[in-house]
């Protein structure tokens, strides 16, 4: 046994893409002084199986103002004067801007449509100045304030035309003389960053532009726009973007977030959505050729997530990035249906593009790989040269539709883009939908169309807990080579409140494992969601979190970070040989509890029996002693066991019960306030380790069962649109059996499914594979558990003798540390060059994901 030894040389601290010097990290490398517990066999004397080089990708989504006011870097919000009350109650055009008067100044503002400067682009703003004063006009205040930095420049642009000069009524109608406007970077004081002048002559809409360069540096600036001349002038497309943009692009994306997902080295980038693709109906799917070309002529419109997508970041701005980093582009189109849960529906509101609408659809997708890779002499081909990019983008892949409800709506016009797709473009691999979960019905019919067209490749979505994802590192081990192939589009572990913990982390490190070994079936997988504005947040986690001046890498990011740097493209086969097996977790189950959330209501004759035997009978005609109520207002009252609290959740736990491993609950219900229904508990080990069956919950809209695996709870199974009606009595059955676990409503199954429950399961993985570029084997170590690992490593076939490596850890003492805008390097990889033999010693610590990149 050759232990590893330490190399003389200097440990590093990768932080994105700093280097920073940092203690070493050395003990791990050494003896253990015992023998180790478990051996990792790395099969290099066998085949290796060729996989996808481009398996860890990114998706980006303007969801928690990822594009406007994240990565797009324009600084001013609203420039187009098109916000308004559709995307929220209180918006509208002028949302953003305030009025500003300075020395005497006086005059008006007014949004108008009347001769707008496209068609696309309809509302401006008319600034009539009656007194000019210091200044009559606008102040912009940018995404929650402009930061700008001491020297840098801002590149200011304005579209603007002449209405009237002197006074709007009684005069000559002649133009006498230009309209000067001073525009200015204030601090929030009022302190003057940086400032210009510009004139506007004549009656047709023109661009001026101007440098700013900062005089010192604010967090917080402010935008003014002033007239200094009698007159009206209309003003549309108020820009200002920084000079120092990602390449220094114009019209570019903010450098220091899109150097953060450029570090990720992501193979592909799947955009712009998401659900945002489908929209929240038929007028919101979002359309490709409405964000291509000159950013004034572009149509911004509702964002499904509550805010304005001003496409300032489209298709072209995308196609480039994905250039910019070396990635592949992988577009998303709508399949003719909105989203289903379009029109405040909960799952019924999805609605198909007329028949009629649908070949103008169909070359509409046809045009948008014309644009990508047709030559510059095309129709659409010229349009992205004239954006400056003549050569093609060489587009390979195109999403059609996202967890789209599998209808005969979705069927019929999915088919017929599929179809076009096929004769014009064989070329193009198009990846179809099964769903918004892993399982399901949806799920199902989701892939036994796919396998009815041939369709190429399916998206696969899912969000569980981290124990989720444990439990299904095998999950592709059975799937049909010969069958499609799985881009798992969206996936997260969702620990407890939606934190980004080292043990969420460590959950997709193991399950990145299981997608290396089957990297010839899946082969793109990406993180969701990417972006999170700190404040601006609609969904949690994201994998980078930001604020106007901070970018904050979660433990997540560095977790796809190290799996997409050290990527390989043939994967070995492992064995690993536990010295001690691992049993069922301690502790008791099958306990049993009921509950409601922010509910009132009754329950009666509650019953657990298993097989003929009656285990257990509560018909509520005395005091309920058997029954220990842990939050919530209960009580026994006209033989029910009543609960009138609004606790979220209200909960009272049956004493003393285990039930074991096999039992049937059935109990009656009824709804008697609030505004959800009922939760059945069941197959519980303790407080923050249980399955209950959530009827009527999510505003009373979905049935599901739910598994909480360390307070952290996910969708176990798939859920069902259910509504519980306000003083009904409803009959609730559960039935459980090693692990198979079926619900029933008034006698109807709502649910069926298998789960492992709460045993120790996984809490080690392994993944071996060779970059055969470089020669390098790349080993990948994943220690779930709470104690380190003592290992021995063979390479079988590799000899003894000695090599370098690069050992890359990420570990931390807390499996429940997060970094944050507080200490956003809290957990961040450490890495050291060790060298190595053919078998060696190597303790891997508590909580860790440990990359040995093996040099050939």
């Amino acid at each position: 046994m050759n232990p590893m030894r330490l190399l003389p040389s200097t440990c590093l601290l990768l932080a994105g893409s700093l280097i920073l010097p940092s203690p070493c990290v050395s003990a791990a490398l050494q003896p253990t002084g015992r023998k180790p517990q478990t051996t990792v066999f790395v099969h290099l004397d066998r085949p290796g199986k060729p996989i996808s080089p481009d398996l860890v990708g990114i998706f980006f989504e303007d969801i928690n103002y990822a594009a406007d006011g994240g990565l797009y870097a324009e600084l001013v919000q609203n420039r187009s004067f098109e916000y308004s009350a559709v995307e929220r109650n209180d918006w509208g055009p002028l949302t953003g801007w305030e009025e500003v008067s300075r020395g005497g100044a006086r005059g008006s503002l007014k949004i108008t449509d009347a001769v707008p400067l496209h068609p696309n682009n309809p509302h401006y703003i008319v600034i009539e100045t009656f007194e000019a004063g210091a200044g009559f006009g606008l102040v912009n205040r940018g995404f929650d304030g402009i930061p700008v930095r001491a020297g840098d420049q801002y590149d200011f642009g304005i579209f603007a035309r002449q209405l009237f000069t002197g006074n709007r009524w009684g005069g000559s109608g002649r133009l006498e003389g230009p309209a000067r406007l001073q525009v200015r970077l204030e601090s929030a004081a009022g302190e003057s960053l940086a400032e210009a002048e510009l004139e506007v002559s004549g009656r047709e809409w023109g661009r001026r532009v101007t440098t700013l360069t900062a005089g010192r540096s604010e967090d917080a600036a402010r935008l003014v726009v002033l007239s200094l001349t009698r007159g009206g002038v209309a003003v549309d497309e108020v820009s200002l973007f920084p000079r120092k943009t990602f390449r220094n692009r114009p019209n570019g994306l903010r450098a220091d977030l899109a150097q953060a997902i450029a570090d990720l080295k992501p193979k592909f980038v799947r955009f712009p959505g998401g659900c945002l693709v489908h929209g929240y109906g038929l007028g919101n799917l979002y359309r490709w050729r409405d964000t291509v070309g000159p950013v004034e002529q572009r149509r911004g419109q509702p964002n499904i997530w509550g805010y304005h997508q001003s496409v300032g970041l489209g298709y072209f701005e995308y196609f480039q990035f994905c250039e910019d980093i070396g990635a592949k582009p992988l577009p998303v189109v709508a399949a003719g249906v909105c989203c289903q849960n379009a029109d405040h529906q909960g799952g019924t509101g999805q609605r198909g593009l007329s028949l009629e609408e649908m070949p103008a659809y169909l070359q509409e997708v046809l045009d948008l790989i014309e644009w990508a890779n047709g030559p510059p002499t095309s129709k659409w081909g010229s349009v992205r040269a004239a954006a400056g990019h003549p050569a093609p983008f060489n587009l390979q892949f195109l999403g059609v539709g996202n967890e789209d409800h599998i209808t005969p709506v979705f069927r019929e016009r999915f088919r017929m883009i599929f179809d076009a797709l096929r004769k014009k473009h064989p070329e193009i691999t198009v990846i179809g939908t099964v769903g918004p979960f892993p399982d399901g019905e949806d799920f199902d019919n989701g892939w036994k169309f796919a396998n009815e067209l041939r369709i190429p490749m399916v998206d696969e979505h899912y969000y569980k807990s981290p124990q989720w994802f444990w439990d299904n590192l095998e999950r592709y081990d059975r799937y049909d080579r010969a069958g499609a192939k799985v881009y798992v589009g969206e996936y997260a572990a969702h620990d407890d409140r939606r934190r980004s913990t080292l043990r969420s982390a460590l959950a997709e490190a193991a399950f990145l494992t299981g997608l290396e070994r089957n990297g010839d079936v899946v082969p793109f997988a990406s993180y969701a969601p990417l972006l999170g504005k700190r404040g601006f947040t609609q969904w949690n986690p994201n994998l980078i979190y930001f604020s106007n001046t901070q970018v904050a890498p979660t433990i997540n990011y560095y977790v796809q970070q190290l799996f997409s740097r050290h990527a390989g493209d043939l994967w070995f086969p492992t064995t690993v040989r536990e010295g001690a097996a691992a049993g069922e977790a301690p502790g008791g189950s099958g306990g049993i509890f009921l509950g409601t959330w922010n509910t009132q209501a009754e329950f009666d004759d509650v019953r657990v029996s298993r097989g003929s035997n009656e285990l257990f009978r509560d018909i509520f005609e005395a005091p309920a002693s058997h029954w220990q109520a842990e939050s919530g207002a209960w009580t026994v009252a006209d033989g029910t066991y009543r609960q009138t609290g609004k606790a979220q959740p209200a909960l009272s736990r049956l004493a003393g019960f285990t039930g074991g491993e096999q039992y049937t609950l059935t109990l009656r219900a009824r709804k008697t306030g609030g505004a959800e229904g009922f939760l059945i508990g069941f197959r519980a080990r303790d407080k923050d380790n249980y399955y209950w069956w959530n009827l009527g919950g999510w505003n009373n809209t979905r049935d599901a069962v739910e598994k909480s695996v360390n307070g952290a709870r996910s969708l176990a199974g798939s859920d069902r649109p259910g509504r519980i009606e306000l003083n009904r009595w409803y009959d609730i059955r559960v039935e459980f059996d090693a692990g198979r676990i079926r619900c029933f409503l008034d006698g109807a199954l709502r649910h069926e499914f298998t789960d492992r429950g709460f045993g120790r399961g996984n809490d080690f993985a392994v993944s071996a594979v060779r970059d055969t570029r470089s020669g390098d084997v790349i080993l990948k170590l994943v220690n779930g558990g709470g104690a380190a690992k003592p290992l021995s490593i063979e390479f079988s076939g590799a000899g003894d003798q000695a090599g370098s490596a690069v050992k890359t850890v990420l570990t931390a003492a807390d499996p429940a540390a997060v970094n944050d805008f507080g200490n956003p390097h809290a957990v961040v990889p450490r890495t050291e060059i060790v060298s190595v033999g053919g078998t060696f010693d190597y303790e891997a610590p508590a909580y860790s994901l440990t990359v040995l990149r093996i040099k050939k």
